[in-house]
């Protein structure tokens, strides 16, 4: 069984009001005065970990920017926060989810640390180091997400003063600048962290490891399409002094500096002892499903504590109202049925062969939607004897994994502490087999009382984050051991892969790329494509990317990889597609059906965010992103 981790964010104050706009005064609740906050060591590192606070929660499904956000799922949650953004519906004076206050509160936060940290009596200079690596690190993660909401932004490099006239405000610096920025502070950080944080009370806080991949994220992203020389987007697009903000031509040495530090955070991540999760046993006591070890592997990989995958994490509750409970079949008892991956993302993910299920020789002249019945061939990616559509069988490990479909299993606990699917005669043993008809245990409810809510939109549901041996209510996972990758090692591998493909070192590319798919039970990309495609630049990076949007589903990704390829424009205006879920009969279930949710997306203006009106109106020095 898993440790369990007391978490430094269980001291946080998570602020209630962290997506409104407000000024930059604002401190957390617990600190009454900096003279309080310094006077001893206890104070000092509550303050530390208060500068955490600003982060953004990352498994908070009602309020994340970037959670459920893309394209890879509808939900039945069109009322919550979130639902605003694949719907198009924010501007700046309606920015429904902005991070632009809070980081700039949480950089305020940090450099009142910097300012005061000599004062606290009793301090080592060994943790006197470490809090202030930890201070620089947050500074340089600050402005990365800044940049990535925004672009160029504001540059914060020392404590802002309240006091500060408004003819003095700051205004925004170009985008490479902030770049260069960004790399400076982690690298700052980097050279004092610890590696890896052996104590089990600050699992969650800054490292070298973490440092590193950050800087090699941000370089990934200023290398990427959007930022990278899209003078079609940003060619006219300048401060008030005719300054330009990002880059309008072409760097092709940006690929050169990303690879580098990639390849510098992945070395350094399997030096101190990082890896690629390999368990497949994890919980075997407690359920034996999924019973095949690959599949097994996979469930487990982003929900084990300790897992050696996982570089940086969010460690706070997601609460009764997250991505587990929010995923797993109905039960009145708080089970809502209602995360449902989509057929963008349903056909992104491979073939057995590991290749597109459209470009796959041994299955692309079939018709997806042909009703069969699940024979023993394919036992363990559905229940024998089931009806499903031939799209669901034969598919990679990963899908079966994550991925719930009419016909299939979901690996849950239930039935007996608390009656939760008890009386479904489908569960057995840990695992309920998933019926999306009307009237079915996985339905939005039956013909005569059709539910509104909690219901899946496309006929799916998604397994990603839900852990096995969870019971409904009583078995929500324990935060403490479940640590939300903010970055993992196949992140950066993926990374690093696109990053060769960019610079031509396509070998390289390969290798990494195949250490991710061999972990994902499919066959090296050279074996599955030999003698259908070329493996050049192009092919591979069309590869790579779609590895990225496969392993790294549902991980707060999806949001931002489309933006910085600049192709969210193709996916995020597209009503999301699935199944006929109002259908009481298999046959008439298995139709491609529009799901009628507004999905809006402007470009190029919402390849970045705005700027909230009100700071606009605060500071005449600032200009908004374009479209704005």
């Amino acid at each position: 069984m898993k440790t369990t981790y007391k978490l430094v964010f269980l001291f946080l104050l998570f602020l209630s009001g962290g997506f409104n706009s407000c000024s930059l005064d604002i401190v957390p609740d617990e600190i009454d005065t900096e003279t309080d906050a310094f006077e001893d060591k206890t104070a000092a590192v509550r303050y530390v970990y208060s500068c955490y606070a600003y982060l953004p929660k990352n498994n908070w499904t009602q309020g994340s920017l970037d959670l459920l956000t893309g394209d890879e799922v509808v939900t039945a949650f069109e009322h919550e926060t979130f639902a605003a953004f694949p719907k198009g519906n924010y501007t700046a004076s309606n920015w429904v989810i902005s991070y632009w206050n809070t980081f700039f509160q949480g950089l305020r936060q940090c450099y009142i640390f910097l300012n005061n940290v000599d004062r606290v009596p009793g301090l080592s200079e060994t943790d006197k180091a470490d809090y202030t690596a930890q201070i620089k690190f947050l500074i340089g993660y600050y402005h990365f997400m800044l940049t990535r909401c925004y672009g160029s932004t504001i540059l914060i490099k020392e404590e802002p003063s309240i006091n500060t006239s408004p003819k003095d405000y700051l205004g925004r610096t170009p985008y490479d600048e902030c770049v260069d920025f960004v790399c400076q502070m982690l690298d700052e950080a980097a050279a004092v962290l610890p590696a890896k944080r052996s104590n089990i009370e600050e699992y969650g806080l800054a490292t070298s490891v973490a440092a590193k991949a950050m800087k090699a994220k941000m370089l990934l992203y200023a290398a990427s399409p959007l930022f990278n020389g899209n003078s079609e987007f940003y060619g006219n697009f300048t401060d008030k002094e005719g300054n330009l903000l990002m880059p309008v031509s072409y760097d092709a040495n940006k690929w050169v500096k990303a690879k580098t530090a990639l390849k510098e955070a992945i070395d350094a991540a399997h030096a101190a002892g990082h890896a690629l999760y390999s368990n497949t046993t994890e919980d075997s006591d407690v359920n034996a499903y999924p019973q095949d070890p690959t599949v097994r592997c996979l469930r487990y990989n982003v929900i084990e504590a300790g897992n050696p995958e996982i570089l940086f994490a969010e460690t706070r509750n997601e609460g009764a109202y997250g991505i587990q409970n929010k995923s797993m079949p109905f039960s009145s008892q708080s089970a809502w049925n209602g995360v449902a991956p989509t057929w963008n993302m349903l056909n992104r993910f491979y073939t057995k062969n590991g290749l597109p299920y459209d470009e796959d020789p041994a299955y692309k002249s079939k018709n997806k939607l042909d009703v069969v019945t699940v024979d023993e061939t394919h036992a363990g990616e559905a229940a024998v004897n089931e009806k499903t559509i031939a799209f669901n069988l034969d598919r990679e490990p990963r899908f079966y994994a994550w991925i719930a479909f009419q016909g299939s299993y979901y690996e849950v606990m239930s039935a007996t502490q608390n009656g939760a699917y008890a009386s479904d005669p489908t569960y057995s043993n840990g695992r309920l087999i998933c019926d999306f008809l009307l009237g079915g245990n996985c339905s939005r409810g039956t013909i005569s009382a059709k539910r509104t809510s909690n219901y899946s939109p496309t006929g799916y549901l998604n397994k990603k984050g839900i852990d096995p041996t969870n019971a409904v209510t009583t078995g929500l996972k324990d935060p403490s051991k479940y640590p939300w990758p903010v970055i993992r090692l196949a992140d950066l591998y993926l990374a690093y892969a696109e990053a060769c493909v960019e610079t031509g070192d396509l070998n390289e590319a390969k290798s990494y790329l195949n250490q991710v798919r061999e972990r994902a039970g499919i066959p090296d990309v050279e074996t599955s494509w030999a003698g259908i495609a070329t493996l050049n630049q192009d092919k591979l990076r069309e590869i790579v990317r779609q590895e990225r949007m496969i392993e790294l589903y549902l991980e707060n990704q999806n949001f931002w990889d489309m933006r910085r390829w600049k192709i969210a424009d193709q996916y995020f205006g597209q009503k999301a597609r699935g199944m006929n879920i109002d259908a009481t009969s298999i046959d008439d279930f298995a139709q491609l059906t529009t799901v009628d949710f507004e999905r809006n997306f402007t470009s190029p203006t919402q390849y970045l965010l705005p700027i909230p009106s009100e700071d606009m109106n605060r500071n005449e020095k600032l200009v908004n992103n374009p479209g704005y």
